[in-house]
C-alpha cells in the first residue's frame, strides 16, 4: 500500500489513476508521495519516509527542491500539460496589449444609464482606444519550451513575423517548432527587432529581473511586453517607468502585484494561464502517472532534481539508488550486491547536475546486509528496494 497526500484540490481525473493499493487524500499520514499544485511547502516538515513530490504544473517555486535532493526525495513536474491553456491566454494577451480592449470595456460600462445617447457617445469616444493589428508585426519569443513553441507556431498562423530565442531548446522542442520561426542568436537580437516580446523561461537566479531598465533600453520604442511565466522575471519598477515614458506601450502580466494594479497601459490578469478544466485534468493525470511509475517501478520521468531513468523490469527485484554525481559510485554498489549473492540482470545510471540515479534489476534474495552495505557507501543518499 502507498499513501499519497494531496495539498490542494486535485482533479479526480488524476486521483482516479491510483488503484486499490493507494490511499489518497488531504489527511493522509506518513505519505510516500505528495501531490501539490500551488500550496507552499517551504515551511513544511518533510516526513522521513517521503519518496516523491509531484507538482501538477510546471513551476516548482513552491517546493524546497534543494532540501528534497539532499533527502533523496524526487520532485516531479508536468511540463507541457498546461501548455495549450497558457498559449491561448498569451494570444489573448497579444490582442489586449494592442487594441486597449480592457480599458475600452471599462469605459463602455461607464455609459450605463445614458439611454439613447450611448450610440453617439460610443462613436465619439472609441478613437481613444485605437490600437494596431498584430498581423505583420514582429513577435519575439524568449524560451522555446512546450509553451513557447506553441506560442511561436500560433503567431506564425496569425500572420506575425516571429523570432525565437532559446540556447537550451530540447530536441522535441526543435522538432515541434515551425521552420518559419527566425532563429535569434541572442536576447539583444530579440530586443532590437521585435514589436512584441513574450517571456517563457523559468524563474531562477539567472533570469530574475531579466526584463529591466537595461534590457528595455535595447528594445524598440513602443514595444509591448507579455509575461505569462513568472512575476519575478520582470522588474516592476523598471517596466512602470518605461510605461510612463512611452518606451513600452503596453505590459500584460499574469502575475498581479499591488504596484502594477490600476496602472494605465498595464493589464494585470489574475494568474489564469493554466486555469482551465482541461489543463487541470492534464496536469493531474500526468502527475499521478509519474508518481505511480516511480513508486511501483522506480522509473523517473520529468523530474526537476534527478535525471530521467526508465527501463523494463527484469530479475527478482529492483534496487534504486540516489547518489551524488561523483566518480567511482557504480563499482562499490555492484560489489556490495555480488558479495551478498546477487547478480545484476540489467542496469541504468544517469546523472543530473550534483545528483545521479541508478536502477539495478537483480536476481537472488535481497538481504538487509546488502542494502546496508550500499547505504554505507560515501555519496549514497537513498536506497530503495522494489520487489
Amino acid at each position: 500500500m502507498y499513501n499519497v497526500l494531496t495539498l490542494n484540490k486535485i482533479s479526480p481525473v488524476g486521483l482516479n489513476r491510483f488503484g486499490d493499493q493507494y490511499t489518497c487524500g488531504d489527511a493522509v499520514g506518513q505519505p510516500d508521495a505528495i501531490l501539490v499544485r500551488s500550496a507552499s511547502m517551504h515551511e513544511m516538515e518533510l516526513p522521513e519516509n517521503l519518496l516523491a513530490i509531484a507538482r501538477a504544473g510546471a513551476g516548482v517555486n513552491n517546493i524546497p527542491v534543494d532540501s528534497c535532493s539532499e533527502k533523496g526525495i524526487v520532485v516531479f513536474n508536468t511540463p507541457g500539460a498546461n501548455a495549450n491553456a497558457v498559449k491561448e491566454l498569451v494570444l489573448c494577451g497579444l490582442l489586449l496589449s494592442s487594441r486597449k480592449i480592457a480599458a475600452a470595456i471599462d469605459w463602455a460600462k461607464g455609459l450605463k444609464g445614458k439611454g439613447d445617447e450611448v450610440g453617439k457617445l460610443v462613436e465619439k469616444g472609441k478613437s481613444s482606444f485605437v490600437g494596431p493589428e498584430i498581423q505583420g508585426k514582429t513577435l519575439g519569443v524568449i524560451g522555446l519550451g512546450a509553451i513557447g513553441v506553441l506560442v511561436a507556431n500560433a503567431a506564425i498562423g496569425l500572420g506575425m513575423d516571429v523570432y525565437g530565442y532559446d540556447p537550451y531548446i530540447s530536441v522535441d522542442g526543435a522538432w515541434g517548432l515551425s521552420s518559419a520561426v527566425n532563429h535569434a542568436l541572442s536576447l539583444d537580437e530579440i530586443y532590437a527587432n521585435c514589436d512584441y516580446i513574450t517571456v517563457h523561461v523559468p524563474l531562477n537566479n539567472d533570469t530574475k529581473d531579466m526584463i529591466n531598465a537595461e534590457s528595455i533600453a535595447k528594445m524598440k520604442d513602443g514595444v509591448r511586453v507579455l509575461n505569462y511565466s513568472r512575476g519575478g522575471l520582470v522588474n516592476n519598477a523598471d517596466i512602470m517607468e518605461a510605461i510612463k515614458s512611452g518606451k513600452v506601450a503596453s505590459y500584460v502580466t499574469d502575475f498581479p502585484s499591488d504596484d502594477v494594479l490600476c496602472v494605465e497601459n498595464i493589464t494585470a490578469i489574475p494568474h489564469l494561464g493554466a486555469s482551465t478544466p482541461e489543463s487541470e485534468d492534464n496536469c493531474a493525470r500526468m502527475a499521478a502517472d509519474q508518481l505511480k511509475d516511480f513508486l511501483e517501478n522506480g522509473n523517473i520521468v520529468n523530474s526537476v532534481n534527478l535525471p530521467s531513468v526508465s527501463m523494463p523490469r527484469a530479475g527478482d527485484a529492483r534496487i534504486c539508488v540516489i547518489h551524488k554525481n561523483v566518480p567511482n559510485m557504480i563499482s562499490p554498489i555492484a560489489a556490495a550486491l555480488s558479495e551478498n549473492g546477487m547478480n545484476i540482470e540489467n542496469m541504468q545510471s544517469k546523472s543530473k547536475k550534483d545528483y545521479a540515479y541508478t536502477i539495478l534489476d537483480v536476481t537472488g534474495q535481497v538481504s538487509e546486509a546488502a542494502i546496508a552495505a550500499i547505504q554505507a557507501i560515501d555519496g549514497v543518499v537513498r536506497v530503495r528496494v522494489i520487489q
